[in-house]
């Protein structure tokens, strides 16, 4: 047995004006209190805990600060606060309750300040995640961190779970497939045999790119003309469900990509905390922002999970910056282009997103976690997004064959969009 973790999403059912009240309060309070003590710059959690305490906030909520704003300078080095960010509460506040008398079988119980003051919400759950909310219920499953975030007018709750699943057998060679994910190609995958880039697979991110600024421009329009709230929310409903279908469709290539492959393991970044790590500028983060890298990769991994592929998550340092096979940081000159520095090095151009993938697909190998060799600072490469030692770097076996700018072209996976 294995456990694996896993975030279950639900959607609370529209709340009454009071409760509506009481969860506004909540986020806006809590967002306070985040931003205080970053801006105090305060790095232990004793130091928050004297900044929150006088907030009027559920005890979930300060432990959750005291855990998280320490990380945000040290670990994530943030330079600056999302106006977005979610309410963060500990696995204290996992208190859930099922009936299949009610419209909504599942409820919340949401904590609030104070003695009696707390209330259940109804929850509109992924039908896709029902055994998991059952197990949930009857802590079979293991709770984490929740996050409750606000859409407009719509509030989303975010559980992360541990549960246990049989290990997927694994014997014979296994092949680590790397899974880059992005805005221009959405998701990029390259499998590693004998070290060598084979049969790379790309799923274009076009037609989201142009849904999402579809969308931005679209919702302006109609709050610049005043339009009515339902018509606003009839827009961006219609934008979210475009964007889910994409997807779905998106991680059911992946996974498919990966099964023709003997022993597949799929490998991605851990982006857990990309939100406080990107920095491009206003207008670049706002795009990126709003395509949900960490909604994809779960549903590759659900899907990658129904079909016994075990999934991996690496620190993403360097991947797209590191040359897949003398480790050495290059440049990319142009999107979609990466060029080795080395001289010695048989690599001197090679598609940028697919160099990425390759060595996400390595660095779940200890051989593979290479420190950079143009780097003053040794920055290992932990094999799951925690601290490990291995440093040791490691020489190819094999040179791989180049892939040039001018022999790659764009292919569409053969999977059915159906």
């Amino acid at each position: 047995m294995t456990t694996i973790t896993k975030t279950l999403q639900a959607t609370f059912a529209p709340p009454t004006a009071h409760k509506q009240s009481k969860l506004d309060d909540l986020l806006k309070t809590y967002r306070g209190g985040l931003q205080e003590a970053f801006d105090a710059g305060v790095s232990t959690m004793s130091a928050v805990s004297d900044i929150v305490t006088p907030y009027d906030l559920p005890y979930q909520a300060k432990a959750a600060l005291c855990n998280y704003v320490p990380k945000l300078r040290k670990t994530y080095n943030a330079k600056e606060l999302d106006d977005g960010h979610p309410i963060r509460l500990t696995n204290q506040a996992a208190t859930f309750d099922h009936s299949d008398e009610r419209d909504y079988e599942f409820t919340w119980w949401v904590p609030r300040p104070g003695r009696g003051t707390n209330f259940w919400i109804p929850l509109r759950i992924n039908p896709e995640q029902e055994d998991l909310w059952h197990d949930l219920v009857s802590e079979d499953a293991k709770a984490g961190e929740i996050r409750l975030q606000k859409h407009r007018k719509n509030w989303v709750l975010h559980v992360t779970v541990e549960y246990p699943v049989e290990e997927p057998a694994t014997e014979g060679t296994t092949t680590h497939i790397g899974l880059d994910i992005g805005e221009t190609a959405l998701i990029t995958g390259c499998a590693l045999k004998d070290g060598s880039p084979t049969d790379p697979f790309v799923c274009s991110g076009s037609k989201a790119k142009q849904l999402r600024k579809e969308m931005h421009t679209t919702l302006k329009r109609l709050q610049e003309r005043d339009a009515s709230e339902w018509r606003i929310d009839d827009r961006f409903s219609h934008y979210q469900n475009a964007l889910t279908d994409i997807v779905e469709k998106a991680s059911r290539q992946a996974v498919e990509y990966a099964r023709q492959f003997e022993n597949p393991v799929l490998v991605m970044e851990d982006l857990t905390h990309i939100r406080e790590r990107l920095d491009y500028g206003k207008y670049m983060n706002r795009r990126l922002h709003s395509w949900a890298f960490a909604r994809l990769q779960g549903r590759i991994e659900d899907k990658a999970t129904e079909a016994g592929i075990p999934v991996e998550y690496v620190n993403p340092t360097h991947t797209s910056q590191m040359c897949h096979s003398c480790h050495r940081i290059g440049r990319r000159d142009f999107q979609a282009e990466f060029r080795c520095p080395n001289d010695d090095c048989h690599v001197s151009t090679f598609q940028a997103d697919i160099n990425a993938s390759a060595n996400i697909a390595r660095r779940i190998d200890p051989w593979g976690e290479s420190v950079p060799l143009d780097k003053t600072e040794r920055d290992d490469s932990p094999r799951d997004g925690r601290g490990c030692d291995t440093a040791t770097t490691h020489r190819e076996k094999s040179a791989p064959a180049q892939m040039t700018l001018t022999a790659y072209e764009e292919s569409e996976p053969s999977a059915s969009d159906d």
